[in-house]
């Protein structure tokens, strides 16, 4: 909620650049080759029949382990390039100016490289599609008795799924994207916004930037977000750090700015064991490790921030081995301090007018 502004760059086009980790964000090695894994689901599916669970219950969870497996199986050729979530609402109309800025922020995010994934419906998820253009949009479309068509630069798209549960499809948003934006909407749109920022406060997913936007003139978002300083921080229902973890902007450029911003020098995260890896572009000088030992030493558990190499554990992200990496004991508690610290970071070691190195080693 931060409104600092960030100074201005030029950014280029570097899509192939990070893994998505999958939720929650403790990504441990995992002991479990994959066939057994797949004995667990067949024991469960066993255990349901012992249990004589119900045949609602048992079409819950056969729908649901159906919706799963496609959306993976769409999604996993798309693991390595950065992909942004556009929620919104699907009643806005073309000529209204909040449809127009989605639009320009789909645009402007496509030159970039990122693909715009949406709800697949009309108002400003159509609007972030037809500024992304068909080849950088994705899709995932929940059926209703109403509002269920898809968009037609998305629809019958290869890269469409969609779900019968609402659950299954807000995991997709938010685990297989590297950002999120949300403009004006309803309900729904509120429930999204809230639900990405608990998983984010809570650390059940990675670090992402979260950007509010509103269109000029607008306070959807401002006015929201003056509730949440009134309500919940003045409440002490929330730290004030915590208000770091998402920002309100009044235009698509400056929303660009800070998704990419974000990913200026920062590329990823990675628990191991009880150490936090934080994968980035350029390595610390020992002045910085020095400012963020000192500036962060209440988030740091035990030990130091240190420079380290890529981690044997890590032989899974080999196309990430090259980059810089610093690691702590992380306290797993205030994620708004990390966000902090990340943004240090990009601030600290951002070059004007360059963009970021690629890794060594590109996604295939």
């Amino acid at each position: 909620m931060s409104s600092r502004k960030r100074p201005q760059k030029t950014h280029e086009a570097r899509p192939d650049v990070s893994e998505e980790n999958p939720l929650p964000t403790e990504h441990q090695p995992d002991p479990q080759p994959t066939d057994n894994l797949i004995a667990e689901i067949h024991e469960t599916a066993d255990k349901l029949a012992r249990d004589q669970a119900t045949r609602g219950d048992m079409k819950i969870i056969a729908r649901a382990l159906k919706e799963l497996r496609y959306a993976f199986k769409v999604f996993t050729p798309y693991r390595r390039k950065r992909k942004i979530t556009v929620f919104g609402s699907a009643r806005t109309k073309p000529d209204h100016p909040a449809y127009q800025e989605a639009v320009e922020f789909g645009r402007r995010m496509a030159e970039v490289g990122w693909y715009v994934v949406t709800g697949a419906g009309g108002g400003i998820m159509e609007g972030a599609h037809v500024g992304a253009g068909r080849a950088m949009s994705m899709g995932l479309n929940i059926m209703l008795p109403f509002e269920q068509s898809s968009n037609p630069i998305i629809s019958d798209d290869p890269k469409l799924v969609h779900f019968k549960y609402f659950f299954t499809r807000k995991l997709m948003f938010v685990k297989e994207v590297h950002a999120i934006a949300l403009f004006a909407g309803g309900f729904g749109t509120q429930d999204e916004a809230w639900e990405t920022l608990t998983l984010v406060q809570t650390g059940k997913r990675d670090l992402m930037p979260i950007v509010c936007i509103d269109y000029p003139g607008s306070t959807y978002w401002a006015d929201w977000l003056e509730y949440i300083k009134k309500q919940l921080l003045k409440e002490k229902l929330i730290s004030p750090a915590d208000l770091s973890l998402v920002k309100v902007v009044d235009s698509a450029e400056d929303a660009v700015d800070e998704v990419l911003g974000f990913y200026a020098v920062y590329n990823s995260m990675r628990f191991i064991r009880e150490k936090l890896y934080i994968r980035l572009h350029r390595a610390p000088d020992d002045a910085l490790l020095e400012r963020l030992n000192s500036d962060f030493k209440d988030i740091i558990a035990s030990g130091r921030i240190e420079r380290v190499s890529a981690h044997a554990y890590e032989s899974d992200d080999d196309h990430l081995a090259e980059l810089p990496r610093i690691a702590f004991v992380f306290n797993r508690r205030d994620y708004g301090r990390l966000r902090q610290l990340v943004d240090v970071i990009n601030d600290a070691l951002t070059i004007e007018n360059v963009a970021p190195p690629p890794t060594t080693q590109p996604a295939s």
